[in-house]
C-alpha cells in the first residue's frame, strides 16, 4: 500500500509540474501576473482572450526524438576568433532581404519546415555573396518530406537539412504571394479581435499534398527549380560554437520548449516563468546582443510580424534556457 501510495504521489507531481498557473494564459490576469514576476521582458497581448488553446498547441511542430535526427556535429575551430559583444545577421548581410522576413507558419505545426527553409534561403543569398536570391517553399518541404515527421503535424529540424542535400526544394514564398514555384497554401489566420483574416481555431491542420509541379504562370519546369544543399550538420550547444557558426554562415534553425507565458512576449531578453508546457517549437536564430545587463539570443518566429516585437523575440543566452542551445541545426548550399 505504502508503495501504491508514493507511486500515486510521483504521478500526481508530474502531472503537477505541466500546470503552472491556475489563470488562463491569455487573461489580462495572467499577463499583469508576468510583469510582477520579472523584469528583464514585458508581457502584452498578442492574441484575442478566447482564442483556443489547441490552436497554440497545434503550432508546437517539433516531435519529441528531435534528437535522434541531428546530422553530425560540426565543430569551429576557434583559436584566433573575435566575437563581438553583439551580431545581427540583418545588419551583416543587408543585400540579403529573406533575412528580414518573417513568415506566418498559418494554422499548422509546420514550424521545423519554416525555421529550415528560412535558413536555407538565407544561406543561398549569403554564400552567393548577394547574388542569388531564392525563397526555399515551406509548402514543398512540409508536403514532400515524408522522412521529415508528420507535415503538419510535427517534424524534425535536423530531417529537413537532409532532405534538403538529398532531393532539393522548390522555389516559393508566402500565402497569395505568387513567388516561386509552390507559394505556401495555408493562409494566416487573424490574431487581433478585429481583423481582415480568417479566425485562428486550431481546426485546420491538414498537410498540403505534395504536389511536385509548379503553379500555374511560373516558367521553371518543378524538377530544374529544385535547389539543393551541400551539406547538413549540427551545432554544439557551446554558446562560442553557435555564435561562430551564425556570423560565418548565416542565421541557424533552433528549437526549445514553449511555455504559455511565451504567447505574451511583447520585448525584452524572454526568461520563462509561468505557464503550461506546450510543446516544442522551432525558430530561426539571427545573432544576439546584451540587454541591460543580460545576454540574449536574437531570434525571428514564424507567427508573423503581429506577433511579439515585429515577429522577433530576445531569449536568455548562456544557460541553455529551455533548451534553446542544444537543439542546433543548419547547413550550407551547393555551389
Amino acid at each position: 500500500m505504502q508503495v501504491k501510495t508514493m507511486l500515486l504521489f510521483c504521478v500526481l507531481l508530474i502531472i503537477g509540474t505541466g500546470v503552472a498557473d491556475d489563470l488562463h494564459p491569455l487573461s489580462d490576469e495572467f499577463i499583469n501576473k508576468l510583469n510582477r514576476q520579472q523584469s528583464t521582458w514585458t508581457a502584452g497581448r498578442n492574441f484575442p482572450a478566447n482564442m483556443p488553446m489547441k490552436y497554440f498547441r497545434g503550432l508546437m511542430g517539433v516531435l519529441p526524438g528531435d534528437s535522434n535526427y541531428k546530422p553530425p556535429v560540426h565543430i569551429h575551430t576557434l583559436e584566433g576568433v573575435e566575437i563581438p559583444s553583439s551580431f545581427d545577421s540583418r545588419e551583416q548581410w543587408p543585400d540579403c532581404p529573406t533575412i528580414r522576413e518573417i513568415r506566418d507558419q498559418g494554422s499548422c505545426g509546420s514550424c521545423w519546415a519554416f525555421g529550415a527553409v528560412e535558413v536555407m534561403s538565407d544561406r543561398v543569398c549569403i554564400h552567393s555573396k548577394g547574388k542569388t536570391h531564392f525563397r526555399i517553399s515551406a509548402d514543398d518541404l512540409v508536403s514532400c518530406c515524408y522522412t521529415c515527421g508528420l507535415g503538419c503535424n510535427g517534424g524534425f529540424p535536423g530531417a529537413a537539412f537532409h532532405y534538403w542535400v538529398r532531393k532539393g526544394i522548390v522555389s516559393g514564398g508566402p500565402y497569395g504571394s505568387d513567388q516561386g514555384c509552390r507559394p505556401y497554401e495555408i493562409a494566416p489566420c487573424e490574431h487581433h479581435v478585429n481583423g481582415t483574416r480568417p479566425a485562428c481555431t486550431g481546426d485546420d491542420n491538414k498537410t498540403p499534398k505534395c504536389v511536385q509541379e509548379c503553379e500555374k504562370g511560373y516558367n521553371v519546369p518543378y524538377e530544374k527549380d529544385r535547389n539543393f544543399g551541400s551539406k547538413a550538420y549540427s551545432v554544439s550547444s557551446r554558446v562560442e560554437q553557435i555564435q561562430t557558426e551564425i556570423s560565418t554562415n548565416g542565421p541557424v534553425e533552433g528549437a526549445f520548449t514553449v511555455y504559455a507565458d511565451f504567447l505574451n512576449y511583447k520585448h525584452g531578453v524572454y526568461q520563462h516563468t509561468s505557464g503550461a508546457m506546450l510543446g516544442g517549437h522551432a525558430i530561426r536564430i539571427l545573432g544576439w546582443g546584451v540587454e541591460n545587463g543580460t545576454p540574449y539570443w536574437l531570434v525571428a518566429n514564424s507567427w508573423n510580424a503581429d506577433w511579439g516585437d515585429n515577429g522577433t523575440f530576445k531569449i536568455l543566452r548562456g544557460e541553455d534556457h529551455v533548451g534553446i542551445e542544444s537543439g542546433i541545426v543548419a547547413g550550407l548550399p551547393k555551389a
